[in-house]
């Protein structure tokens, strides 16, 4: 597999198509490997070079480091397909490419030391509380234990989260990137599914981080960060956090799409046990089939539109407000939620024999029922602090 620079096209539009396109081209042998990726518990080596050799993580990576500085859209680009290959391989791309976007914030020197590979992989949990620092001379030393670190294993760097004890302030939330060796990483992953992802725990006592390789939540939320002069794009300018459910809504959007799929093949064929009918003969079974199909295609478009929306807002250097910030995020929720109650209907039409394990359908229900539950496209969570901001009183999420 060729590694793609983006010197060797003009423009970073082609450049990112050709990610995407390299995407794409990697879903049959993700398909090959799927048993092998759920028995380990963890990406295959191959998929893990893969990943790296066709640069498909690079896509918000600045340019000078070997990254395309693609827009948000490019993101569903890849990752609706890839989740038809393997779901969790889908999941820890997720990873890879939200944790590189961040890291484009972050001071030059710690890009330099990063990058320095620019096929590095970057994994991370950004659960804050779960992470205890203090600032010592040159730096911070950092405790904790954090859960669901997908794809830690086979990353090459790791974003942690902590509050920092301040003696005359509030604590505050602060973010560290450390090299993978650095982690004591505990196999804690027993899930129902998306058993590749590898979402172990990870701890570090006492770990000294120096200080360009930290960042403030302050610099994540919009507008000035450290490396604001370097990474110019309009790509950069949103909040960060506002933008982050819009990756964990694609591979929902694409499990599901790949659920329907296998559903719709199997269909073909199917008869009803207690009358040998044919299945696909039954209006109410072609109802619920149109309706998955409306489902599915009103939640891509919303996310799509989103990411136009929020390109073109950051193009005109915007400023984001409560109501956008909170309302975003909101919108890649609804999307989850709208693909995971097409899953839903897809599971009530298949039947009985959705019980099998061996039935493709049980596999892709078992890693949407684990994907729903990640806390950025978790629907209460992110709609009632919508409902907050519409109705003018303040936000809770001090991420946002």
């Amino acid at each position: 597999m060729t590694i793609i620079y983006p010197d060797d096209f003009k423009g970073q539009r082609v450049y990112s198509q050709a990610l995407i396109n390299s995407a794409r081209n990697l879903i049959p042998v993700l398909r090959e490997r799927t048993q092998e990726t759920e028995k380990n518990r963890c990406l295959p080596e191959e998929t893990r070079q893969d990943l790296r050799r066709s640069g498909v993580a690079r896509l918000l990576q600045p340019a000078s480091f070997g990254g395309a500085e693609g827009s948000l859209e490019h993101l569903a680009d890849i990752l609706i397909p890839v989740a038809s290959g393997c779901p969790s391989t889908s999941w820890c791309l997720a990873q890879y490419l939200f944790h590189n976007y961040m890291i484009a914030h972050w001071p030059l020197e710690a890009q330099k030391e990063v990058w320095e590979d620019p096929m590095n992989l970057v994994s991370g949990i950004l659960v804050p509380r779960l992470g205890k620092a203090r600032q010592v001379e040159g730096g911070y030393e950092l405790t904790g234990q954090w859960p669901f670190v997908s794809g830690v294993e086979p990353s090459d760097w790791c974003i942690l989260s902590g509050m920092v004890e301040q003696d005359a302030a509030p604590d505050e939330e602060r973010y560290f990137l450390v090299r993978k060796s650095s982690l004591t990483i505990l196999d804690t992953w027993d899930p129902i599914g998306l058993h590749g992802s590898g979402s172990h725990d990870v701890k570090v006592e006492s770990l000294f981080v120096p200080e360009h390789l930290t960042l403030s939540i302050q610099s994540m939320k919009g507008g000035d960060f450290p490396a604001k002069s370097i990474n110019r794009g309009a790509v950069y300018r949103p909040p960060l956090l506002m933008i982050s459910g819009i990756l964990p809504a694609a591979c929902l959007i694409g499990m599901t799409e790949a659920m329907f799929e296998n559903f719709l093949l199997q269909s073909r064929d199917r008869k009803s046990l207690r009358t040998s009918e044919d299945t696909v003969g039954f209006p109410t079974h072609q109802m619920r089939v149109g309706e998955v199909s409306a489902s599915l295609q009103a939640a891509e478009m919303l996310l799509r539109a989103d990411c136009r929306e929020i390109m073109e807002l950051a193009a005109a250097d915007c400023t984001f407000s409560a109501i956008e910030r909170s309302n975003y995020r909101s919108n890649s929720a609804y999307a989850g939620q709208l693909a995971r109650r097409a899953s839903e209907a897809v599971w009530d039409l298949i039947g009985a024999r959705g019980a099998y394990a061996t039935n493709m359908i049980a596999s892709y229900y078992r890693d949407i029922a684990v994907a729903s539950r990640h806390t950025a496209i978790n629907w209460e969570v992110n709609a009632t602090e919508h409902g907050r901001a519409r109705l003018r009183l303040p936000l809770t999420n001090p991420s946002l």
